[in-house]
């Protein structure tokens, strides 16, 4: 196919997170190294920025600043969570065609590929020539077709130091305050709640049990683990994600969830840790402390992994380079090289095999009894993080009383 002479727009949807931006990086300084593409166009706040005719010109920023991205959080260009319905159809192909936007990268989610998959066929049908290669970005790590998703590993990294350091604090006000759950971003699959395990040195550090909502947890296992942990170690952290499931299809505690539905029809998490330290103290009798860090997870640019920043900013690129190419619709997808060294190469996969569909955390990646993560896991998740991770490993004093 014949390369279509036009300008570009890029655009930026659902949660931010530390590296999204590295990705827009390699977007624009990839497109405006081809001089087939012309205006280099930022939609803001996402496809709204498109039906609205609100376009950042990206070539003519200031120096400095789209290298800077590079390690800048958050999302320059603006987010959204927006569903493209049949009713802005032809508000869309209106704005591509005004602004003769021939190549679209779209940098998001699962809900985000959707919507690259619709401007591609809608472009199809109406015989309009569009190049959509969408940019992969999720903390929740559930893009199906890659091994892992830009945005994952640093909050991975932010996961698995909080409830590490934090645990230490637990260690310390033993009896006082023996019990702390740490509820972890993850809607319907348990990737950043396994997270936590990564810093763990020794068998006994934090955390200690670990829920994900592939591996539902009867509400009396749930007491008798905790009882068990408390008795062996005296405290007791866990990892909760904010998806746990009581069984399949039931959230715990639901009756404390939120009943909010965002624009993509998802019923918003919410409650179960909530859930949870009122039954545990209830129960075992125990004070149980409740951390919540929420957006806190995908915004902390100190937490960042140098192999998330680097990969983030070539997927970017790749994206320009198949539309280059010639390709019209796609995913930039992450391929890991067999062998105990980690690499990556990158590939593409179609849209049509990557939208509306979600990649759960496989069952081997948890134990038998479904509360920790695997010795599979651990090595899937460990490179990601960055090496040396954690770089100094903590030590105890020894109980040698005088």
């Amino acid at each position: 196919m014949s390369k279509a002479r036009g300008n570009l727009a890029v655009g930026q949807s659902g949660g931010p997170t530390v590296v999204i931006n590295s990705s827009l990086a390699g977007v624009i300084q990839e497109a405006i190294s081809h001089d087939s593409i012309g205006e280099v166009y930022g939609m803001f706040r996402g496809i709204r920025g498109l039906l609205q005719d609100q376009l950042i010109d990206l070539r003519r920023q200031p120096n400095g600043v789209v290298e800077g991205l590079r390690r800048t959080p958050s999302a320059a260009l603006g987010t959204a969570r927006y569903k493209v319905t049949s009713n802005d159809y032809e508000r869309l192909l209106d704005a591509l065609k005004k602004r003769n936007i021939r190549y679209l990268h779209y940098i998001g989610g699962n809900d985000s590929s959707d919507t690259s998959y619709q401007l591609h066929k809608l472009a199809q049908d109406a015989g309009y020539e569009l190049h959509v290669i969408a940019v992969p970005k999720t903390v929740d790590n559930d893009l199906v077709g890659t091994d892992h998703c830009p945005g994952f590993p640093s909050a991975a990294r932010f996961v698995a130091t909080a409830v590490r350091d934090s645990g230490w604090d637990t260690e310390a006000m033993g009896p006082e305050s023996p019990v702390k759950i740490v509820e972890i971003m993850g809607r319907n699959a348990g990737w950043l709640t396994a997270a936590a395990a990564l810093a763990r040195v020794e068998e006994n550090d934090p955390p200690h049990l670990i829920y994900v909502p592939e591996c539902p947890v009867g509400v009396e296992q749930l007491i008798q683990d905790v009882k068990r942990c408390y008795e062996e170690r005296g405290y007791v952290v866990i990892a909760m994600s904010e998806g746990a499931q009581e069984s399949p299809g039931k959230t715990l505690g639901e009756e404390y969830a939120p009943k909010e539905i965002d624009a993509f029809g998802h019923r918003m998490k919410g409650g179960v840790s909530d859930f949870v330290a009122t039954l545990l103290s209830g129960q075992l009798n125990l004070k149980v402390r409740l951390d919540k860090p929420n957006y806190l997870q995908r915004s902390l640019m100190i937490c960042a992994s140098p192999i998330d920043l680097e990969e983030a900013y070539r997927v970017g690129q790749h994206a320009v380079r198949e539309a280059m190419a010639g390709r019209v619709e796609g995913m930039v997808t992450l391929e890991r090289d067999p062998g105990p060294q980690y690499d990556c190469t990158l590939g593409i996969a179609s849209l049509a095999d990557i939208a509306n569909k979600e990649r759960k955390l496989p069952r081997q990646f948890m134990n038998d009894a479904g509360n920790f993560p695997t010795e599979a896991f651990l090595a899937y998740g460990k490179p990601l993080l960055g090496e040396p991770w954690p770089p100094i490993p903590y030590v105890r004093l020894a109980k040698s009383w005088a």
